[in-house]
């Protein structure tokens, strides 16, 4: 009998991370004896970067099929387990660095245990998908053998360490961030202190305070470079995220010294253990901590845990280890000489190419189609990163990779060699870059297929990239599959979120129109929701919006500061037309979504008569919330915060009312019978409750009802629209299972009359 990877690796691994390995295994074989609790090992395997995923039929969602199972378990009853189908592998790659033994390492495994393609996610780690949990243990052990861990990439843990791909190179950075990023998540990984969190925490380290770098204003804790006084230090924010309802940080220190960082963030993560919410996940992140707060209460309560932490040398050790140069080209620096250029060279070194801070080095970014690369790409690109550029690969938040170093000189011959295994695509960085998290393809939260529709956006936007003006070609799209923002839709120019719409009886595959966030200021502000298209109808939306963009702008206007000049009404105009779905029977493609085979519809009801079809009573009044949460928005864009959130509390209690009416048709207009009757009849029953955790949302309603706020300012309207706007969203949802499962109940005829 073979040797077991244990027994090979067994002096290669790091023994602490040997023997967490082998408890893990340990853990998963007592629940696969179904002799530990589903719930307490689903935290142990998410602890382990072990998801569940989607899966359907043996078969991607692409139709090809994957590795089959060989691991059996015992019968279990309870929630759902993951063991009768493969699942999703999640690798921490902290600041994106990867070396090309760890590269080829990944490919490997890739091959054996997965699908073949390794995917960069929006937080710069790899996943792998359709592993089999039974082989996650020996994929762990040879990730350790190359110094990768995959403990804590996610649960309630400290998440991946992010930063901007360009630390140590960039031309407008106060220093390398790459040191304090790797000494961050060496000190956490482990850590006593952030094993009691009610959700995840999520860091990320920026070298400049006006580019995207890091995106630090939409992390749990941000670390923006800073020298004052020629010492090095720290912008530091906490409170930020995306989620459903988004939230800016807020500055806890407009400075902190080296030396206080690791120690601030201890006392950071002690608080929020403390004090965090526990109980109501939907509430669970730090940013509702701080909110309920206020800054100032937290902060003060971080520099009193401070005050009392006993001292630990880590603190300061890795500072004698932190490198004081930016690095050193694997070549001779060279300028790029003039002469023959590959065919395809010079427009992917006008969108793919950075001039480094060092004189004649350059970066090199090899753009990833949705964020895959296969298994031999992978290979290939860690022998070409060996000659040219050393260990200088580094994953981005865009889902691409960037080699760093490269010699200018190098760069003709390294776009032949990237040409020739596939890997160079130009438009890195621009409006052909979508970015998308896996939505309906692996996620069983998908709700509409994020990855078909940006590969057909990009399909369409590549085709003609050539000729678009160079304001759309800086233009960003990002695409979530549902509200939870894994695909950061808020901080684009273009984003959108996967939901659906009962129509005609049957479900559509729709998407939330995000206009307007900021991409850069380290994601300084965050986009508002226009409507909702349906899937299919989401690429002439585009068009049409980026066509009324080019020709309306004013010279060097952005798009965010073009749609708040329009407005919001005038913008919802242009998608207006697109927001349209026509009856199955004149076109069945809109109840399909992009590259899925498999179909979207859950019923085969026609439609009424009377010259019209039969829409449901929920169907009519809900039309009212939809009405209210829009001219919310309008007054939230036109500084009436106050305004804002009253109207998004009044949308709140209409939706409720019209789901209520579907089955108590006497409830008043009053709000204490209103939230009476939602609550007894949709929320304590746990109704209004799906697969998709919508129905937290309606923890929204029951909040504001039972406190009302004191003061509104511009955050709390924001917030209080961002969960009118998700609240509604549940209601449809739980008003179409409702009428599903109900297999023909009743609805009004509503006849059609002139013009309609």
């Amino acid at each position: 009998m073979g040797r077991t990877w244990k027994e090979v690796l067994a002096d290669r691994t790091d023994p602490a991370w040997a023997e967490e390995i082998d408890l893990f295994e340990g853990q998963l074989e007592l629940r696969r004896q179904s002799k530990l609790e589903e719930k307490v090992f689903a935290e142990t395997r998410l602890r382990r970067g072990v998801y569940g995923q989607r899966y359907d039929n043996g078969q991607r969602a692409d139709g090809i099929a994957v590795r089959t199972l060989a691991y059996e378990a015992k019968p279990t009853k309870g929630p759902d387990t993951v063991w009768d189908a493969p699942g999703m592998q999640r690798i921490k790659i902290p600041y994106g660095g990867v070396s090309p033994e760890q590269m080829e390492t990944l490919a490997a495994l890739s091959e054996e245990y997965s699908d073949g393609i390794l995917h960069v996610t929006t937080r710069q780690d790899f996943q792998l998908h359709y592993v089999h949990i039974g082989d996650t243990p020996d994929l762990m052990r040879r990730l350790a053998a190359v110094g990768i861990t995959t403990r804590e990439a996610c649960g309630n843990s400290v998440r991946n360490v992010t930063a901007c791909p360009l630390a140590g190179v960039c031309r407008t950075e106060a220093f390398d961030v790459s040191p304090y990023a790797s000494a961050l998540m060496r000190f956490l990984l482990g850590h006593p202190d952030v094993q009691d969190f009610g959700r995840k925490f999520k860091p990320a380290f920026s070298g400049c305070e006006h580019e995207a770098c890091g995106l630090v204003q939409l992390h749990d804790a941000g670390f923006v470079a800073r020298v004052e006084n020629g010492k090095r230090g720290f912008k530091v924010v906490v409170g930020g995220g995306l989620g459903a309802v988004p939230h800016q940080a807020k500055v806890l220190s407009e400075f902190t010294p080296e030396e206080e960082f690791l120690p601030q963030v201890q006392a950071v993560a002690r608080v929020f253990a403390r004090l965090g919410e526990k109980k109501n996940r939907g509430r669970a992140r730090i940013k509702f901590l701080v909110a309920k707060l206020g800054i100032d209460e937290f902060r003060r309560l971080v520099q009193e845990e401070r005050e009392r932490l006993p001292h630990d040398d880590r603190w300061t050790a890795f500072l004698k280890q932190a490198p004081r140069t930016r690095g050193e080209a694997a070549r001779p620096a060279a300028r790029l000489a003039s002469g023959a250029r590959p065919e395809g060279f010079d427009a992917w070194h006008t969108t793919n190419v950075y001039a480094q801070s060092q004189e004649g080095c350059a970066v090199a970014t090899v753009h990833l189609p949705l964020g895959d690369i296969t298994a031999d790409q992978a290979r290939a690109l860690a022998d070409i990163a060996c000659k040219y550029v050393g260990d200088n690969l580094r994953t981005t938040v865009e889902q691409n990779i960037v080699l760093r170093f490269v010699a200018e000189a190098d760069l003709p011959e390294l776009y032949a060699e990237l040409a020739a295994i596939g890997l160079a695509a130009p438009g890195a960085g621009t409006i052909v870059d979508v970015t998308a998290c896996p939505g309906t393809d692996t996620c069983k939260l998908g709700i509409a297929s994020s990855r078909g529709l940006a590969g057909e956006l990009r399909q369409r936007l590549a085709a003609k990239s050539a000729a678009l003006p160079q304001a759309i070609q800086d233009l960003k799209i990002k695409i979530s599959g549902c509200f939870n923002s894994c695909g950061q839709h808020h901080v684009a120019d273009i984003g959108f979120y996967g939901n659906s719409r009962k129509i005609d009886k049957r479900t559509v595959p729709h998407f939330q129109v995000i206009l307007g966030g900021q991409w850069t200021e380290n994601a300084g502000s965050y986009g508002l929701a226009m409507g909702s298209v349906p899937s299919k109808a989401i690429p002439q939306a585009v068009e049409a919006l980026t066509e009324a963009y080019a020709q309306g702008r004013e010279q060097d206007e952005r798009f965010q500061d073009w749609t708040a000049r329009m407005g919001k009404r005038n913008v919802r105009e242009i998608i207006q037309p697109f927001m349209k779905v026509p009856p199955y029977a004149e076109d069945p493609t809109f109840y399909v979504d992009w590259a899925d085979a498999r179909e979207f519809t859950v019923g085969d009801l026609g439609v009424g008569e009377c010259a019209g079809e039969v829409v449901s009573l929920f169907g009519i009044e809900v039309v009212k919330a939809e009405s209210q949460a829009f001219d919310a928005q309008v007054a939230l864009e036109e500084g009436d915060a106050a305004a804002a959130e009253d109207l998004a509390w009044r949308a709140m209690l209409s939706a409720a009312r019209a789901l209520v009416r579907t089955e108590y048709i006497d409830v008043t207009e009053a709000a204490d019978d209103i939230v009476k009757q939602f609550r007894t009849r949709f929320f304590d029953s746990e109704r209004f409750f799906d697969k998709y955790a919508r129905g937290k949302f309606g923890q929204y309603l029951l909040d504001r009802h039972a406190d009302p706020p004191a003061a509104v300012d511009r955050d709390v309207a924001a917030r209080r629209v961002e969960e009118a706007l998700l609240f509604i969203e549940a209601a449809h949802a739980c008003e179409a299972r409702i009428s599903a499962a109900a297999a023909g109940g009743g609805g009004i005829a509503v006849a059609a009359g002139p013009g309609a």
